[in-house]
């Protein structure tokens, strides 16, 4: 078995991971997360609230994950949201196109017919069919559309950032790497908006220093500062670098390993349809290589632009500056006389119109020109107007999950028998602390139970367990990452005293049974 195979058995024996639908045969593409890996992915995505909403200062909103057709026409999903594949004529199964070996079936060897496909998960909204729509590819379409009242919301103030957790859909051809590649998958998204000549951030000198391995594209790995990097245009503006220092700071808070974590410039002919610029945070797995878990995108103004398009809803942020602007002025009298029942479109006309001494205008489908007599100009200050930039951290969540899972797994022999450890952050564990009774009997388990009481009145996850031998039941919470655990001895019925056990170095040290809960709270907080 390789380390993946060896996980994926962990996860599902301790309650981390289980196949969607097993008892059915299972469905690729689809995973569960049990009792424990639920808990540790919801640390991980508090952990990211953390750094987003509590430390960025954005706020957190959440939007339907059905969105209707017309918003994906516009964002470019329908037209652009497609993969290449190939689907065999022999034995009817379907790749990516690059999955082929020369240009055969890699499964049977046969024929291959090509063709594309739209990713979206296609579905209707309302009883007879009629509105069609889709499980959301991503959760940015939800804040992008909600641009007037959110830039309202924060006062008119740019920059500002809004992020979204929660479930996009991809029907991915051929998902057969665990939740690496998953047809319904857990998004965190941040979408910070900028002035699109200033995309520089104020806090960028905290990571101006900071050196992190890139990979740009059309050039070799470096190791260099980030504030080189934005200097020299290997980084397009100070914003996309600093999102990526917050991303690398994050990974490695959650339990990524740091010596395993890079960040790869998309080539020009691989930019999504919506981007400008971006760069992926890849972790290195033993079985697939470098594999992406983060995209920090310049998406320019496409979005709000395209919605803007389509909806002709304002999508303009203002600057405190004015600027001068002429205007031009209709002289209504003049123009009812001469131009009757049409006057009113050659009104409007000459308002959209850029002003001239003779102004074309079109009527009709004819172009006519416009003499000054039947309009004046005139000089007015308007605010500065502008369609705002997105900066965009997007995190896959499950690819996070897994890649921590192998870079904490450890296997260690103990007098001449194997046993798993996840070394994970504290922060991130399912449960922070086992609670046991030394035997089952004399008292002791009353007192672990007040104790395991006690922890989760403090919000401590605790977990009690009193089968099987002490080392067995310590190994069941190695294999889960639990940080500690307490043992309630016959000493402590006379003192009061219980042993507190560290994972990862097994160490033991002797505490008073009243200063636990707090001794735990500070170090898994």
């Amino acid at each position: 078995m390789d380390i993946y195979e060896k996980i994926m058995a962990l996860a599902k024996r301790r309650g981390i991971l289980y196949k969607s639908y097993s008892i059915y045969g299972g469905e690729a593409g689809f995973y569960d997360y049990g009792p424990i890996g639920s808990i540790m992915k919801n640390n991980i995505e508090n952990e990211w609230r953390n750094f987003y909403v509590m430390k960025e200062k954005f706020y957190e909103i959440s939007t339907p994950s059905i969105t209707p057709y017309r918003v994906l026409k516009a964002s470019g999903h329908v037209d652009e949201f497609i993969d290449k594949i190939a689907t065999c004529r022999k034995c009817g199964k379907s790749f990516k196109v690059e999955e082929l070996k020369d240009d055969k079936c890699p499964i049977c060897g046969g024929e291959v017919e090509k063709g594309e496909m739209n990713l979206m998960f296609e579905t209707y909204i309302g009883a007879k069919k009629k509105g069609k729509a889709f499980l959301r590819p991503e959760t940015a379409q939800g804040i992008f559309v909600n641009f007037p009242f959110l830039y309202e919301f924060f006062r008119k103030k740019i920059p500002f950032g809004v992020v979204q957790i929660g479930k996009g859909f991809r029907n991915e051809v051929s998902p057969r790497q665990g939740i690496l590649r998953l047809r319904e998958f857990s998004m965190a998204e941040a979408e910070i908006f900028f002035h699109p000549q200033n995309k520089k951030h104020e806090n960028f000198d905290e990571f101006k220093d900071k050196k992190m391995l890139l990979l740009p594209a059309g050039m070799d790995e470096m190791e260099v500062k980030l504030g080189e990097a934005v200097e020299k245009g290997i980084i397009g503006n100070e914003a996309l670098a600093y999102y990526m220092a917050i991303t690398h700071e994050f990974l490695i808070k959650v339990g990524v390993a740091g010596d395993k974590i890079r960040f790869r410039q998309h080539e020009k002919d691989e930019l999504a349809h919506y981007a400008h610029e971006c760069w992926d945070a890849e972790v290195f797995l033993q079985r697939f290589g470098w594999v992406e878990c983060v995209g920090i995108a310049d998406r320019a103004a496409h979005d709000l632009m395209a919605h803007m398009q389509a909806t002709g809803m304002n999508m303009y942020a203002s600057t405190e500056r004015k600027i001068k602007k002429i205007k031009i002025k209709p002289k209504m009298e003049k123009i009812g006389k001469a131009f009757k029942e049409k006057a009113m479109k050659v009104k409007e006309a000459l308002e959209h119109a850029e002003p001239g001494e003779k102004i074309e205008i079109e009527l009709d489908g004819e172009k006519i020109e416009i003499g000054n007599e039947f309009f004046e100009l005139e000089e007015i200050e308007e605010e500065e107007k502008y369609i705002p930039h997105v900066i965009e951290p997007s995190y896959g969540i499950d690819r996070i999950f897994y890649a921590l899972l192998e870079h904490n797994y450890k296997e260690i022999e103990k007098e001449g028998e194997k046993y798993v450890l996840l070394s994970l952050p504290s922060s991130i564990a399912a449960i922070k602390a086992g609670v046991f009774p030394l035997v089952a009997k004399d008292g002791l388990p009353e007192i672990a139970k007040e104790i395991e009481k006690e922890l989760r009145k403090n919000k401590i996850m605790a977990f009690y367990d009193e089968k099987g031998s002490i080392g067995r039941r310590y190994a069941r919470m190695d294999e889960i990452g639990t940080p500690f655990c307490i043992t309630v001895d016959y000493q402590t019925k006379d003192d009061d005293t219980v042993t507190i056990r560290f994972r990862d170095t097994t160490e033991q040290i002797r505490m008073d049974r009243k200063d636990v809960a707090t001794w735990i709270k500070e170090r898994v907080n």
